[in-house]
């Protein structure tokens, strides 16, 4: 959907973004899932909706995976599948993309050839032109 605004007498046309703006907690108040919880639970799903990131979720699956070894050692079923989504959630948290790769491959090299080159500090790189 698009939406028109005047800005100094000339219309401009920008996309509207799907879906509520950042922060909207309507879909905890009034969503699919707000009938089937009391109201504790709300509180909870709406402290939920609030993390960003993955680094809480690993923390609490770690604690849960620990619990769960102490309490139902037995249950090895329980134990992979929390053990799999934790290595997924940590390459997640710590994936890059290739031209993440290549900007911080391109970072690198600068401050070497900048910086620890002419102070005579040998990286054992090879620096373009030298």
């Amino acid at each position: 959907m698009r939406k028109i605004r005047k800005v100094s007498g000339t219309n401009i046309s920008e996309k509207r973004k799907k879906g509520a703006p950042p922060g909207n907690k309507n879909a905890v108040k009034h969503g699919f899932y707000s009938k089937a919880l009391h109201e504790a639970e709300r509180v909870t799903l709406q402290e939920a909706v609030e993390v960003e990131g993955v680094d809480e979720e690993i923390a609490l699956l770690r604690y849960k995976l620990a619990e769960l070894l102490e309490n139902y050692p037995d249950r090895i079923d329980l134990q992979v599948d929390i053990a799999s989504t934790i290595a997924r959630l940590v390459r997640t948290r710590y994936q890059i993309s290739k031209e993440q790769k290549k900007s911080l491959k391109q970072a690198i090299a600068k401050v070497l050839t900048e910086v620890a080159v002419p102070l005579g500090i040998g990286v054992g790189i090879k620096v373009a032109g030298k």
